[in-house]
C-alpha cells in the first residue's frame, strides 16, 4: 500500500477542463510510485499527466501562481498594457523560484508545467479567479467590495499572507508578492 500526500498542479482551467479540451498537469509526491500511481487515476485520452518527486516545489508554484496572477490583472485594471503584465509575468516566475530554491525545491519545476504553464494560464486566461480579482482592483476597487460580488474564493488573496511570511522566513527579495500584499492589506 502506498501513503503520502501527492499535489496535482498544472494550467487548468476548470471550464476548459469539464468539455475535455487538451490539458496538462503534474503529479507530484515525495514518492515516486505515488505520483506514478495519481498519475495513472488520471488517464484520459484528453490530459496528459506528469510526474514530479518535487512535491515542495509543485505546490509553491500552484500557490504563489495565484499572488502573481493577482498583479497581472491589476495590470489589465490599470490598461498598462501586455508587456507590463508579461514583465510582471517573468518577474513574479524569478521571485517563485528564488523562494523555492530557498525551501530545498528544484528549479526545474518552477520552468515546467507547475511553474511557468501554470503561471501563464492564471495570468492571462479571462477565467483566471486571481487574475480577474486584480483586474477589478486596478480598476478601483476594493477587495471588499470584489469579494463581496463574486462567490468565488481567490486563493491569491490568504496566500499572498503565506508568501510574505515565507519570504520574509527564507530571506528572500518578493518585490511583486510584498506589493500585492499592500495593495490587499495596507491601502496601497
Amino acid at each position: 500500500q502506498i501513503s503520502g500526500v501527492c499535489a496535482l498542479s498544472g494550467p487548468t482551467i476548470a471550464t476548459e477542463l469539464a468539455t475535455r479540451l487538451p490539458a496538462v498537469m503534474v503529479s507530484a509526491a515525495e514518492q515516486a510510485t505515488l505520483a506514478e500511481t495519481v498519475q495513472s487515476c488520471f488517464d484520459v485520452s484528453w490530459m496528459r499527466v506528469y510526474t514530479s518527486t518535487d512535491l515542495i516545489g509543485v505546490e509553491l508554484a500552484g500557490a504563489c501562481k495565484n499572488v502573481i496572477a493577482l498583479a497581472a490583472g491589476m495590470c489589465d485594471g490599470l490598461s498598462i498594457g501586455d508587456n507590463a503584465k508579461s514583465a510582471v509575468l517573468a518577474r513574479g516566475l524569478a521571485e517563485i523560484t528564488r523562494l523555492g530554491e530557498a525551501m530545498g525545491a528544484q528549479m526545474d519545476t518552477f520552468f515546467g508545467v507547475a511553474g511557468v504553464g501554470d503561471l501563464a494560464t492564471t495570468c492571462f486566461s479571462p477565467h483566471g479567479r486571481n487574475r480577474s480579482c486584480g483586474e477589478a482592483l486596478g480598476a478601483g476597487m476594493s477587495l471588499s467590495e470584489y469579494e463581496a460580488s463574486t462567490s468565488s474564493v481567490v486563493e491569491g488573496v490568504a496566500t499572498s499572507r503565506s508568501i510574505r511570511s515565507l519570504a520574509k522566513k527564507h530571506d528572500v527579495e518578493m518585490p511583486i508578492a510584498e506589493t500585492v500584499y499592500d495593495v490587499l492589506f495596507n491601502g496601497l
